[in-house]
């Protein structure tokens, strides 16, 4: 088979030559109007053109529409997605500014609980302050009422042993005790005005 078709390109390859010898060489026209070959052209052209209509332009415009139609809910897709994302984002600020409005009002609700514990723990300690020197003061007035009865004792036995040396004569002590005592009281009023 090989060889049969070798010889067959030798046969054709020495047959060109004499064919292109057969005939004398024209220039080609290219601007004349060749009517046969006009009509096969329109006829080859109608014929592709009805079936590609038929079978071609139909399934192509299809596809191409529904490309489009992919390509509009990819689109369409896409900004309701931007949106939501644009939605998010302004809540999440918000969430943001919330969260930081809140922080700053725990810190200033503490610092005001603060300043009021303070203030009553200072309150407290006055009051205990003042409960110590009211007690203090109340003591020392004791004391000091413990002293004066004291000394007013010592006063009128010192009174009473000085008047009986002096006046000699020996009143009992009881009796000389209460009249010195009611001296001493009209003194002591006297001395308070």
């Amino acid at each position: 088979m090989r060889t049969s078709l070798v010889a067959s390109l030798l046969v054709l390859g020495n047959a060109l030559p004499l064919a292109a010898q057969a005939r004398p060489a024209e220039p080609p026209k290219l601007l004349t109007a060749n009517g046969g070959l006009m009509f096969w052209t329109l006829v080859i052209f109608l014929g592709v053109m009805f079936i590609l209509t038929k079978f071609a332009f139909k399934p192509i415009t299809r596809a191409v529409e529904a490309r489009e139609q992919a390509l509009e809910d990819s689109i369409e897709s896409a900004k309701r997605d931007r949106e939501e994302a644009a939605r998010l984002l302004e809540e999440h600020r918000k969430l943001v500014a919330q969260a930081h409005a809140d922080a700053q009002r725990f810190i200033v609700e503490g610092r005001d609980a603060g300043e009021k514990v303070r203030a009553e723990i200072l309150e407290q300690a006055h009051r205990e302050q003042q409960q110590v020197l009211d007690r203090a003061r109340q003591e020392i007035e004791s004391e000091r009422q413990k002293a004066m009865v004291e000394l007013r004792r010592d006063t009128v036995n010192l009174a009473v042993r000085g008047a009986s040396k002096v006046i000699e004569k020996n009143l009992d002590d009881e009796t000389n005790r209460k009249v010195v005592e009611s001296f001493l009281a009209s003194l002591e009023s006297v001395g308070n005005r």
